[in-house]
């Protein structure tokens, strides 16, 4: 596949930013190089071999778990090797291939995964995350893996394979009645679920899921309320990983009705599906911050130029018009050259 100069610029500065400290920047460049796809794998894959530290090979395979391309299972091989975290990070890469349409990948996939859980020389938090990597496999295959983990010398993982397929039945139901419109109590409960099922789910029932938890949001405590917003940034960076700009009115209207910071996942998932309607609202909240709370002046700034860079938003543009009109100190801000 031969890439245009100026998307292989573009993919090469993502993946630059997957070792930016900058969580907000980390995670727009993750759910933007998943829209970009297989485009962006080679280079995915080069930056994983070449990486110095364990948190970027977990970017890189965060990134390229997304993809659904089965040129990550080598890259997840190697990580599995690993240990650790970035082991943990390569079983969830394999994940994202189980429901491959290419029979191959998904089968491939699939060997890996149960061949590490059962693996009786491997770490335990290793086999621990291959198993879990395979709980959205069809019931048949998962009670054979878990029938082989009952007989293991391991006490842990016996306990989980024994626990394994109640939690999948609990969380399934979990799932399918907030599809439904009915929430549970605990928004934690409901993030655990979406881990695994907000990627294949309906567009529309993710839009749905939003506005319910932000309906919620309003009926709760304060400390709650953080709880289910957290919960709701979390389904929009589900949303923004697949491209999908079907509830920006959410991330818009979040931004007006602020008071305080948002959590990072609004302002990455506005890194990447935001359009020219949230200028306006992202200036506006900019203007608002705290002089002094640099942090969060910075992340609008950020979110800001992104949005306008992509959208091809100009200083001449109508809307940074409009928006020097009300907040001119804002918007020479704004935008300014980072």
């Amino acid at each position: 596949m031969v890439i245009k100069a100026s998307a292989a610029s573009e993919i090469r500065q993502l993946i630059e930013a997957l070792s930016s400290a900058d969580e907000v920047r980390r995670e727009a460049a993750i759910a933007r190089l998943a829209v970009i796809g297989a485009r962006a794998v080679d280079g995915l894959r080069r930056a994983y071999a070449s990486a110095q530290d364990r948190d970027t090979r977990i970017a890189v395979l965060r990134a390229l778990e997304s993809t659904g391309d089965g040129r990550t299972i080598a890259v997840a091989r190697q990580a599995i090797t690993e240990g650790g975290d970035v082991a943990a990070a390569g079983a969830a890469a394999l994940r994202g291939l189980l429901d491959s349409p290419h029979a191959p990948t998904s089968t491939e996939a699939l060997d890996v995964l149960v061949a590490t859980a059962l693996d009786g020389t491997a770490d335990r938090v290793v086999r621990l995350a291959a198993f879990d990597a395979l709980q959205g496999i069809p019931e048949g295959v998962r009670a054979r893996v878990a029938e082989a983990l009952a007989k293991d010398p391991d006490e842990r993982l016996k306990m989980r394979a024994a626990d394994a397929s109640l939690s999948a039945a609990s969380a399934d139901d979990v799932w399918q009645d907030a599809l439904e419109g009915k929430l549970p109590d605990s928004p934690a409960v409901l993030r655990d679920a979406a881990t695994t099922r907000s990627a294949s789910a309906a567009l529309s029932s993710l839009q749905k899921m939003i506005d319910a938890c932000r309906a919620r949001e309003g009926a709760v405590s304060r400390a709650k309320q953080q709880e289910w917003q957290a919960l709701r940034g979390a389904l929009h960076q589900a949303l923004a990983l697949r491209g999908s700009r079907i509830a920006v009115y959410d991330l818009r209207e979040s931004l007006q009705d602020i008071k305080g910071h948002l959590p990072t996942s609004f302002l990455a998932a506005l890194h990447v599906v935001g359009d020219q309607s949230c200028l306006e609202p992202v200036a506006a909240a900019y203007a608002r911050a705290d002089p002094a709370d640099a942090w969060w002046r910075a992340q609008l700034a950020g979110t800001f130029r992104a949005i306008a860079r992509r959208e091809h938003v100009t200083r001449r543009h109508v809307i940074v018009k409009r928006i020097a009109a009300r907040w001119p100190d804002a918007v020479r801000e704004l935008t300014a050259k980072a």
